[in-house]
């Protein structure tokens, strides 16, 4: 420790004297008083600068967390006060302090303005020391999980703390505790006795000499006394000509077992069973072992029922011997077991292949194993026929087969009806099979009543098609427009569920269909852009407005004739038929048939009155339909078309059929053709969609 005197660079020094000569006298009396002078300035200064020191130092208390005496050196003048205060001027100071037993400690210290202050010091004690021994020598010694070496140790550095000590050596159980290390060099000695983590087992066999296997490794022969592992064991004895012998053991350290003598049974002899043809089920005195190839362990020196069977042939036996151990190979071929096929093929020219394999042409007579066979019938441009025959011995089957035409498979294949999700009935036609697949629209020029538009031309239908047996109802479209209204005529309504939809464009009755689509997952048929039907897809199955030829073939074609009427070739009908403007409604349209009375003012519900020849309801009455086609008058002179669709948009669309407001002769007839967008009271529509 240092005073403010040692760090003072200018001390105070007596300064040099000389005596005066003896002429002076009195002055040379006079310096005998000066040294007292100097003593008393001299505790003058050290009182002034204690004073300032005390005046200026701040009280710090400082405590050092250790079991040892600490010793503190501070680079710096300071003045103890008690046992753990000292006073010291402000300021940044180096501190070191040490303990025995422990690290030192360097650090600063900072001393405040604050009148009291306190510091805290905790010194980390140096590593104990630990030795270890262990029988048996060599096991490894883990420290928190870390291996750090074998044993012995001698003086082993340990961090102080607590640590979980783990000893093991291989056979030797492990032995594990909590370790509270003391460090500050303090020496720790542990000896460590590991128990053996084994159990003695005798083993012994009849006959002796068997090889003794554990977990697969051999590792002596009978008669044997084992040291083995504690914990679950598998033993095998194995000895030539005997069944090898399997136990799982259950180990306890130090607790001895005894086996005593395990008699080895004779070892099965071993069939290697192969057949031709393989798959055939075999069975061992009556029960099942599984089917061929198959190895087979038979009982030493005992017959037993061997037996092969499979469905064609002819069931195979025998009894068989093996003795112990032996190993033998059989093949055994079974002999078919047939029966007689006919078979009637039309066209004669068509092949016939059975399990894939080419026969022949044409009728065939065949004898075929009794078991299931695949029969396929083909010829060029016809439906592939594909059956499958049982064959039954003493028995003749006969199996007839008639292909179709590619189309006539498409046909028979499509249902003659379909249900939408709405629960609308969809008729399926197939024009090719009428007689007038290809028919004049349009009606002649001497026809009474015959318009301007309706020019005569040719077209052609090919494509099969669906089309609704009635049109759509109010119920079915506020499915897909719940706010819709047909609205009523003079306080008679047309708006109940059952009366056909109106009030509806073109666009909203083609929107209707692809929703309808999407609704089922078909492909949509109209081409929809900023929610306007723009065009069409040709191609698509979706559902769609039916084509005015479609239309016109459903309603006039019967056999080989084209119907006027719906009802037949004179005006006006003579009986109710079909909704048109009749006697109950002359209030409303003011133009009516004379004298027929069809009991409804306005629309009627769909399918009240009988249906047309193809079996589809108010196509020529009710209300007049939206179909497909953009409006336009055909040429007289253009080519026969085929499955015409007209133009992929336009301003106006055509309109079919008559319906509840109408009673002129011109506009009963089914020629009769309409056009216009917007929606009307007495026009509807139905649906159509292609089969294809």
């Amino acid at each position: 420790m240092s005073s403010p005197l040692e760090s003072d660079k200018n001390p105070i020094t007596p300064a040099a004297f000389e005596p005066l000569a003896d002429s002076a006298g009195k002055a040379r009396q006079g310096p005998k008083k000066q040294p007292l002078r100097w003593v008393f300035g001299l505790c003058a200064l050290l009182f002034l600068l204690l004073m300032a020191f005390l005046l200026s130092a701040r009280s710090l208390q400082i405590t050092v967390e250790a079991t040892t005496a600490a010793e503190l050196e501070i680079n710096a003048f300071y003045l103890p006060f008690g046992k753990k205060r000292l006073l010291i001027r402000p300021g940044d100071y180096e501190l070191r302090v040490s303990a025995e037993g422990y690290q030192p400690l360097k650090t600063m210290l900072k001393v405040t303005d604050q009148d009291s202050q306190s510091l805290r010091l905790e010194l980390q004690p140096l590593p104990g020391r630990l030795t270890l021994n262990s029988r048996p020598e060599g096991a490894e010694v883990y420290i928190d999980g870390e291996l750090i070496a074998n044993s012995p140790l001698h003086d082993q550095p340990i961090t102080a703390g607590q640590h979980e000590l783990l000893v093991k050596a291989p056979r030797y159980q492990s032995w594990q505790q909590t370790l509270a290390v003391e460090g500050r060099n303090q020496s720790q000695a542990l000896q460590i006795d590991l128990l053996p983590a084994w159990a003695m087992v005798k083993v012994n066999s009849l006959p002796e000499g068997a090889s003794i296997k554990v977990n697969g490794e051999p590792i002596a022969n009978t008669p044997a006394e084992l040291e083995l592992l504690q914990g679950r064991q598998r033993l095998e004895l194995e000895l030539p000509g005997f069944s090898t012998y399997q136990q799982t053991l259950e180990i306890t350290a130090g607790e001895a077992q005894e086996l005593g003598t395990i008699e080895l049974e004779a070892a099965a002899g071993l069939l290697v069973l192969s057949s031709t043809p393989t798959g055939a089920n075999v069975t061992l005195d009556g029960d099942f072992q599984g089917q061929t190839p198959i190895t087979l362990e038979l009982k030493p020196q005992q017959a037993q029922r061997l037996s092969l069977s499979r469905p064609g042939y002819r069931r195979h036996s025998e009894t068989i011997t093996m003795a112990a151990g032996e190993q033998s190979e059989r093949q055994v071929s079974l002999q078919p077991q047939l029966g007689e096929v006919a078979l009637q093929i039309s066209p004669a020219a068509a092949q016939i292949s059975i399990n894939g394999k080419v026969i022949g042409r044409g009728n065939q007579n065949l004898s075929l194993p009794t078991y299931e066979h695949s029969v396929e019938v083909s010829l060029e441009g016809y439906a592939t026929v594909r059956k499958r025959i049982t064959p039954r011995s003493g028995i003749k089957q006969r199996l007839n087969v008639s292909l179709q035409t590619q189309q006539e498979a498409k046909v028979a294949a499509l249902r003659p009806e379909i249900t939408t999700s709405l629960g609308q009935t969809l008729k399926l036609f197939v024009p090719a099979h009428s007689p007038l697949s290809e028919f004049t629209m349009g009606a002649s020029r001497r026809d009474p009543g015959r318009r301007a538009n309706e020019v005569l031309h040719s077209v052609r239908l090919k494509r099969m098609f669906y089309i609704q047996s009635t049109e759509v109802t109010n119920g079915q479209f506020r499915q897909f427009l719940a706010s819709h209204n047909s609205g009523q005529v003079d306080n008679n309504s047309l708006n109940r569920d059952q009366q056909p939809v109106v009030e509806v464009s073109w666009q909203q009755a083609a929107q209707f269909c692809n929703w309808l689509s999407k609704r089922e997952g078909l492909p949509l048929f109209y081409r929809e852009r900023e929610g306007m039907v723009v065009g069409f897809n040709p191609k698509a199955t979706g559902y769609r407005l039916p084509s005015e030829a479609e239309w016109a073939w459903a309603a006039r074609v019967e056999g080989e004739t084209l119907k006027t009427f719906t009802w037949g070739e004179d005006f006006p009908p003579s009986k109710a038929v079909e909704n048109y403007a009749d006697s109950t409604a002359a209030y409303v349209t003011g133009r009516v048939i004379q004298g027929y009375t069809d009991g409804y003012v306005v629309s009627a519900p769909v399918a009240s009155f009988p249906a047309n020849h193809n079996g589809l309801y108010d196509l020529g009455g009710n209300v007049s339909e939206w179909v497909h086609d953009v409006y336009s008058i055909p040429s007289a002179n253009s080519a026969t078309s085929t499955d015409p669709l007209g133009s992929q948009s336009g301003e106006n669309y055509v309109i079919r059929g008559a319906n509840w407001s109408l009673s002129k002769l011109s506009e009963l007839r089914l020629s009769y053709r309409d056009y216009g967008q917007a929606a009307r009271d007495d026009v509807g529509f139905r649906i159509a969609r292609y089969a294809e």
